[in-house]
């Protein structure tokens, strides 16, 4: 909104032009982002405490987590909260990604918001039953593949470090966006176990994104660059940079101890935003570079499982994995602060292929 205003304003002063530079609009977006979760926080968890809406703690994990029962959970509304009101204010709302985005990470949101609500208000173990999650994961995640197939028209499936090497999808493109956008809104939800565990590696994931979205939305970058020119795909900064200010905002009060966690709400939803962002800028096995810890994570609960049901044995003392160096004797901060160093470096490196082509 306060993009638009700043169009019509230039009249009166040629000043408001800086508003129509997306870099600093981003900017913009992470510093409204990161204030609105800042300030909005405080009542958020008072407000969570005060309606009892708290952690549930499996009794067969680590023992370290029976101190966690009762914090609040559901923070993940304040993250979407922060995030809406920062692309709202500065993003380009006439452009068709930026909603293709938020409206996919907010209906995944809300999905979690529901299995948060049943487990946690209405104290229903189950949740949300999983057949109906996935059911309606796999609906929004269907709508907005076929919606970005329809919009970009892209069937390109691009090979990193590779100059010019790309596979033709054809229509399986839109089957591939869904396993993208759903399997990415999974795997951080599985790597969500603690405090701070998720999140930082989905700020960084999201600010790296930034990178690519920037890049592919600029014609004369993305020819020097070697990347496909995506028009319209520059102004997803917004989202990115929405993303990370609401998500250093968040890890304010969840950094260790943790005064409130994100549950499914947010973790579902910022999962799903990472993953259309991907595809909006065609790097998604970039998105599997920069992710490897949500990737390592997911895996391991793949795996964990298929063992067990196979051979009666399992592979890691717990998964996902995190749980498992927990058992180890690693402590909570120690294997947070880890995982978040070996995103960096993959970061880094997913970075790169923007220049090793």
């Amino acid at each position: 909104m306060l993009f638009h205003l700043s169009e019509y304003l230039i009249q009166f002063h040629t000043g408001f032009n800086a508003f129509g530079y997306i870099s600093m609009r981003a900017i913009l977006g992470v510093l409204t982002a990161l204030v609105i979760c800042l300030l909005v926080g405080p009542a958020a968890i008072s407000r969570l405490t005060r309606y009892h809406i708290g952690q549930t703690v499996r009794d067969d994990g680590p023992q370290s987590h029976l101190d966690k029962r009762g914090t609040p959970t559901m923070g993940g509304a304040l993250i979407l909260f922060s995030i809406a009101a920062s692309v709202l204010l500065w993003a380009d709302l006439t452009n068709e990604y930026v909603w293709i985005a938020l409206l996919t990470m907010l209906a995944f949101g809300l999905i979690g918001g529901i299995d948060d609500y049943r487990k946690l208000v209405l104290q229903d173990a189950r949740g949300l039953p999983a057949r109906w999650k996935y059911l309606l994961q796999s609906l929004v995640g269907a709508v907005t593949a076929v919606v970005l197939y329809s919009v970009a028209g892209e069937t390109e499936l691009l090979i990193p470090y590779l100059k010019d090497v790309s596979i033709n999808l054809g229509v399986l493109y839109i089957l591939f966006t869904y396993f993208v956008i759903v399997g990415t809104s999974n795997a951080v939800n599985l790597t969500d176990g603690l405090d701070g565990l998720a999140i930082m590696p989905t700020v960084m994931v999201a600010g790296a994104l930034g990178v690519f979205a920037y890049a592919s939305g600029h014609y004369h970058f993305a020819d020097y660059l070697g990347i496909p020119f995506i028009a319209g795909a520059g102004e997803t900064v917004i989202l990115c940079g929405a993303i990370v200010g609401a998500g250093l905002g968040f890890l304010w009060f969840n950094t260790y101890p943790a005064q409130v966690f994100m549950g499914d709400t947010g973790a579902l939803a910022l999962g799903a935003a990472l993953g259309t962002l991907a595809v909006v800028v065609q790097q998604e096995l970039v998105l599997v570079i920069m992710g490897g810890v949500f990737v390592v994570e997911t895996v391991s609960v793949i795996v964990q499982v298929v063992s067990y049901k196979l051979t009666g044995r399992r592979v890691f003392r717990m998964a996902p994995l995190h749980h498992h160096f927990e058992l180890k004797g690693w402590p909570e901060p120690r294997v947070s602060v880890r995982f978040w160093i070996i995103t960096v470096i993959l970061v880094l490196v997913a970075l790169s292929s923007l220049k090793l082509r």
